[in-house]
C-alpha cells in the first residue's frame, strides 16, 4: 500500500493542547465493525464485559525535556552557552541517548550543568544524537530530573505552546510505574481510580506490561511503498504473571483489549502460535494492512496523525475502509485529536477478526 492511502485532511483547531477534565469526561467513539457509536470514556463500564481483559502500559514518561549550561574559558575570559537536552533513551551501560541543540556548541567530554544537583558530561556525538551521563543514578536522578526537567510534549503539542507543570501530572498515567519512556501512552491517559474502580467492579480485568515509548513513535514515514518503512525499535517487557493472566483470559473466551497501540505492539510481538509468552527485549514490529492478530481482540486508542504507522496499525485491526469513515465521522462530529484527544474503542466484526 502507499502512504497516501493513510492520509486525511485534519482541520488545526481539532488538534487538542489540554486534555478533558476530568480524564474519563472525554468522548469516545466506539466503532463495531462499521457501527459507530458517540459515547464517552465513562460508558466503557456498560460498553466492556465482565471476563473482558484490559492491557495497560505501565510505563513512567521522565521529564526528557532539559535546559542548561555549558562553561568553557576563553582567551577572553569563562564564556557560556544555552544548551537544550532532549533524553531518547537510557542505554545498558548507563548513559542516555539525547538531542542536544546545538549539537556544534558542545564537544565530547565537556559537561552541562541543569542544576544545582544535575549535571551531564558529553561522552560521544554521531549521527546527530549525543551520549550524556549524568552526576547521579537510581532515586536521586529521577528526584532531581523531576525538578530540572519538562514533560516532552509530542512536537504537534509543543508547536502550539510551551510545557508547564500541569503537564508533569496531565502526561502521566494514574498507573505508570516503570520509568523509561518519553512520550506517554497515550490512551491510557483516560483513565481515573473513579473509572478502574468502577470496571474492577464490573468484572473487567487488568493486565499490566511495560514497554518504554520512544522519541520514535513521532518520526514521520519518508517513503511512499508502506513496505520500505524501517520501524524504531523499543524496549517491552511481558513478564510470566502477565502472558498467563492473558492466556487465561483467551481461554476462557474473555476479550484481551490493550490500551494503546504500545501495549498492542507489545502483547502481539510476543505471541506465539499457543498464545502469549513471556517477554524482555527490543520490538521493531510493524503493523499494517493484511497483519494477523493472534491476541489482541480490540483496541482502544486515540486519533492518529495521517500518514503515520498508527493510522496503518488501526487500518490493520478494523479495515481501511472503516477506519476511513471513522476518522470522517470523528472530523465531522468535532473530536479532539492526538495525544491529550479524545478516544476510540476499535472491535473488529467476526470475519475479520478470522482473518
Amino acid at each position: 500500500m502507499k502512504l497516501s492511502d493513510f492520509d486525511f485532511d485534519l482541520p488545526e483547531s481539532l488538534i487538542a493542547t489540554r486534555p478533558a477534565k476530568p480524564r474519563s469526561s472525554a468522548r469516545l467513539l466506539l466503532a463495531k465493525g462499521r457501527e459507530i457509536s458517540d459515547l464517552r470514556v465513562t460508558d466503557l463500564v456498560d460498553v466492556l464485559q465482565a471476563g473482558d481483559r484490559l492491557v495497560l502500559n505501565d510505563t513512567r514518561v521522565i521529564p526528557a525535556r532539559l535546559s542548561g549550561l555549558r562553561h568553557r574559558d576563553s582567551a577572553q575570559g569563562p564564556v557560556s552557552a544555552q544548551i537544550e537536552v532532549t533524553l531518547l533513551e537510557p542505554k545498558a551501560d548507563g548513559t542516555w541517548g539525547a538531542l542536544i541543540k546545538p549539537l556544534k556548541k558542545v564537544k565530547d567530554g565537556e559537561e552541562i550543568v541543569f542544576s544545582d544537583r544535575l549535571t551531564a558530561t558529553v561522552v560521544d556525538r554521531e549521527d546527530g544524537q549525543a551520549r550524556v551521563r549524568f552526576n547521579l543514578t537510581g532515586d536521586d536522578f529521577d528526584d532531581a530530573l523531576a525538578n530540572a526537567g519538562a514533560m516532552p510534549l509530542p512536537p504537534y503539542i509543543a508547536a502550539l505552546r510551551a510545557p508547564d507543570d500541569q503537564d508533569k501530572e496531565d502526561y502521566q498515567t494514574v498507573w505508570a510505574r516503570n520509568t523509561g519512556a518519553v512520550a506517554a501512552p497515550t490512551a491510557s491517559l483516560h483513565f481515573d481510580d473513579g473509572l478502574l474502580e468502577q470496571l474492577r467492579a464490573k468484572g473487567v480485568e487488568f493486565t499490566y506490561v511495560t514497554l518504554h515509548v520512544g522519541a520514535g513513535t513521532f518520526l514521520p514515514v519518508k517513503v511512499d511503498d508502506i513496505r520500505d518503512h524501517k520501524m524504531h525499535a523499543e524496549r517491552g517487557i511481558v513478564t510470566a504473571q502477565a502472558a498467563g493472566e492473558i492466556n487465561a483470559t483467551k481461554a476462557a473466551g474473555g476479550r484481551v483489549i490493550p490500551v494503546g497501540t504500545t501495549a498492542l505492539r507489545l502483547i502481539e510481538s510476543a505471541a506465539t502460535d499457543d498464545g502469549i509468552a513471556a517477554w524482555d527485549g527490543a520490538t521493531d514490529i510493524f503493523i499494517t494492512p493484511g497483519f494477523k492478530f493472534r491476541i489482541a481482540d480490540a483496541l482502544m486508542t486515540n486519533f492518529h496523525l495521517p500518514k503515520s504507522t498508527l493510522m496503518m496499525l488501526v487500518s490493520a485491526l478494523i479495515g481501511v475502509d472503516e477506519i476511513r469513515t471513522i476518522y470522517d465521522h470523528a472530523i465531522a462530529n468535532g473530536y479532539r485529536f492526538f495525544s491529550y484527544g479524545d478516544a476510540s474503542l476499535l472491535i473488529p466484526d467476526a470475519e475479520r477478526q478470522k482473518t
